[in-house]
């Protein structure tokens, strides 16, 4: 492979902004790739690819480069001289490169990598707590699988469209799939490709949506003309499931404590021909409450670590706090409480997240349970999804039965 120099500045510009100013990873990438409308796809993908692995990798390149945060752009480009070099990509000529330590290179990674915090790249803090919560067995397989990239996975918006017209009609864009067993409306990529160009995407035959997430709106069990709440709906990717799962019939109600978020949800569900959605901003607990044992079905979608998502969100492992899973679980309690009381006797109720921690998901649900409010549920049936074990993000989710009074 040859580097090309616009793409590597691209690159450390891109480093820059993740690392020192604390952007998004995904959105600097949107960003980046409109730099240069002659940039072709493998270009694109170089750009993509290469700071989505400098970013998961942090902490092992950095430590091999002998450089420490904030970085410089020197220290940037001996990063990137790292990623070349493991890579086995010759570096050109460039005064960036200038004494790269190449056979050195090799040889701390070759030390490095029998240390988990360094080989895996985690925050010390991160393994500490999956290791004393999922044992060493288990962390040591499920963080390597979160730092593989992530399958491009679709949804097949079954309003409009079957999963294998979807998969007939994107073949004929030149996008190849297969299905996967075990998830009734998903395709996998078999190649990486912009599916949001494809005239499919235009028309609302698709969303993206990784496979365990179409886990949670089916273990939901809804009917069509059932009335239905999504608490924590955000863009709203589970709630256009259960509106084609519902056969558009019924009634959702939307809620997210963001405005923003839900008119994406408005925008996303027009293309989706999506008509049976209500949304409402939790800007107090009066939405909530107009809501109490009126639901057969709510869905707490809950605020969590993101520990489970890392492959697709490589930079959170860098911004999460310690501090902030202490804040979050206390939230998700508290959510538990307040939004259970929506369901209606006889409703089912699912807790879900997308972490892998069980301070997160089966605590919660044990200590709700255990709770005054808990002891008008039931527990029906729980789902953990480990990555390792799945092949795609980890989740959780736990289904609950309201007592008939």
């Amino acid at each position: 492979m040859r580097l090309h120099r616009n793409l590597c500045f691209a690159v450390i510009d891109g480093l820059h902004l993740i690392f020192n100013e604390n952007d998004y990873a995904d959105k600097v990438i949107q960003q980046l790739l409109k730099r240069d409308k002659r940039w072709g796809s493998r270009d694109r993908g170089f750009i993509a690819e290469t700071v989505y692995t400098i970013v998961r990798y942090k902490r092992l390149y950095a430590e091999i480069a002998n450089v420490k945060e904030p970085f410089s752009r020197d220290d940037l480009w001996r990063i990137f001289a790292v990623w070349a070099t493991l890579k086995g990509i010759k570096l050109p000529d460039w005064k960036y490169f200038e004494n790269t330590p190449t056979r050195k290179i090799k040889g701390r990674f070759d030390e490095l990598s029998k240390v988990r915090v360094f080989r895996e790249s985690i925050p010390d803090w991160i393994d500490t707590v999956a290791v004393s919560e999922l044992g060493e067995e288990t962390w040591n397989k499920e963080m390597a699988s979160l730092n593989e990239q992530a399958f491009v996975i679709l949804r097949a918006n079954t309003l409009k469209v079957s999963k294998e017209t979807l998969q007939a009609t994107l073949f004929d864009e030149g996008i190849e799939t297969e299905f996967i067993k075990g998830y009734p409306s998903a395709l996998q990529l078999t190649d990486r490709a912009n599916v949001f160009k494809t005239e499919a995407f235009k028309k609302g035959y698709f969303e993206v949506q990784d496979a365990s997430s179409q886990l949670v709106a089916e273990f939901l069990d809804v009917k069509s003309g059932m009335k239905v709440v999504d608490t924590c709906a955000g863009a709203g990717g589970k709630t256009l499931h259960l509106a084609s799962l519902m056969e558009n019939k019924g009634q959702i109600i939307a809620m997210d404590i963001y405005e923003s978020k839900l008119k994406k949800l408005k925008v996303r569900a027009k293309r989706n021909g999506v008509h049976n959605v209500e949304m409402k901003v939790i800007d107090s607990t009066k939405p909530i409450k107009k809501l109490y044992n009126m639901a057969d079905r709510v869905l707490i979608d809950a605020p969590c670590s993101g520990l489970g998502v890392l492959r697709r969100n490589p930079d959170s492992k860098w911004k999460l706090e310690e501090k902030f899973l202490d804040k979050i679980r206390t939230t998700q309690q508290d959510v538990l409480q307040q939004y259970s009381k929506m369901v209606k006797s006889g409703g089912k109720l699912v807790y879900a997240t997308c972490s892998v921690l069980p301070s997160e998901n089966e605590k919660q649900v044990n200590k709700f349970l255990e709770s005054e409010s808990g002891k008008e549920f039931t527990f029906v049936k729980d789902k953990k999804v480990l990555s390792h074990k799945s092949g795609y993000d980890g989740f959780y989710m736990a289904l609950l039965e309201k007592k008939n009074n």
